[in-house]
């Protein structure tokens, strides 16, 4: 099953403007008569109107993994066409959202739209359904996860981010090896790849509470600003964007700040600022401050990831201390949890 949510791959210059924006879905397989040579049975269903991706939001999520999950019997594998600046929020949504997932659900893209000479989408749509189908001598799926594939990459959906807004290289997982690499031949690496419980049926879940908020931290950051952000009204979670391994400011004002809103249950995540490594926050005093005053480590995960999961937990269940104790552990491969010393 191949969703056509929209994004770059099929759009086209406006003639006025000559701003990017969405066809319909014809219009890209049109441009792509190797379409119909491709030996797999393919169905589509396309978005009534194609979304842009920065439109991306948890009811369309939703939408995504009701078309899933009602038709979850009668495929092999789904190839999700998405917006690029959103990708990688929508894959680590859907990880959590389809839990215990046991078929390939490849998000894909590109640059160029698919009608440009250059364009990158060919190669990329082509290549996702190949893995969507591929599976084992026993029938089983080579890779029953969400993932993306991009640029001759497949990655985990919950570990990757963009990294490129004009290279064909758009995407990367930093903190996890890649699932496969294509090249002449597609090359799986079995080793990193899920292996849910094929003997128990998938599980959607559809309600997301967006109550989160990215806080990134930098010199010279005001007080006033921060209690007002930590007293936003409805506010339950925080992914705080940290720096290294897990540092803040050693301010009173700042430890005592957070510290006031974690005991209201307000959760928070200590997340790097660096691409790629961990937050380690017994390594220097401004993390073990921090894990100090109620702080959460969030290990390895990017940013889309702690945001996804955050909002997953947060429209799932109420009981504060059991959703702190699931960001702390894995649910789908999203993070490496390393015992921190006392």
């Amino acid at each position: 099953m191949l969703i056509y949510t929209g994004g770059t791959i099929g759009m086209a210059a406006d003639r006025e403007t000559g701003a990017l924006t969405p066809l319909d879905f014809n219009h890209l397989i049109a441009c792509m008569p190797e379409f119909k040579a491709v030996p797999t049975g393919i169905d589509v269903h396309q978005f009534p109107q194609p979304i842009d991706s920065s439109d991306m939001n948890p009811q369309l999520w939703r939408r995504i993994v009701e078309i899933i999950a009602g038709l979850y019997d009668n495929y092999d594998g789904f190839v999700i066409l998405h917006g690029t600046d959103t990708m990688a929020f929508t894959a680590a949504a859907l990880s959590f959202m389809l839990e215990n997932l046991t078929k390939p659900v490849v998000l894909t893209g590109s640059q160029l739209p698919i009608g440009r000479l250059r364009t990158d989408g060919r190669e990329n749509l082509l290549t996702s359904i190949e893995i969507a189908a591929a599976h084992h001598p026993d029938g089983r799926p080579r890779v029953p996860e969400v993932c993306i594939y991009f640029s001759g990459k497949l990655l985990r959906g919950n570990r990757s981010t963009k990294i490129n807004s004009e290279g064909f290289n758009a995407f990367d997982t930093f903190n996890y090896p890649h699932l496969a690499d294509a090249g002449v031949d597609i090359r799986y690496h079995d080793e990193y790849i899920l292996q849910p419980r094929f003997d128990e049926p998938m599980t959607p879940h559809f309600a997301m509470d967006a109550s989160v908020m990215v806080f990134t931290l930098f010199p010279g950051i005001q007080e006033n600003m921060v209690r007002h952000l930590l007293h936003t009204p409805g506010l339950r979670g925080i992914v705080m964007r940290t720096y290294g391994s897990g540092n803040a400011p050693q301010q009173p004002w700042l430890m005592e700040a957070l510290k006031e809103a974690t005991q209201r249950g307000v959760v928070i995540i200590n997340i790097t600022q660096c691409a790629a490594g961990p937050v380690e926050m017994a390594r220097y005093s401004g993390g073990f401050l921090l894990q100090n005053v109620g702080v959460l480590s969030g290990y390895d995960a990017t940013v889309e990831c702690a945001v996804a999961k955050l909002m997953h937990l947060f429209g799932s269940q109420t009981d504060v201390d059991n959703i702190r104790q699931q960001m702390t552990h894995a649910i789908c491969g999203e993070i490496t949890v390393v015992t921190e010393p006392c």
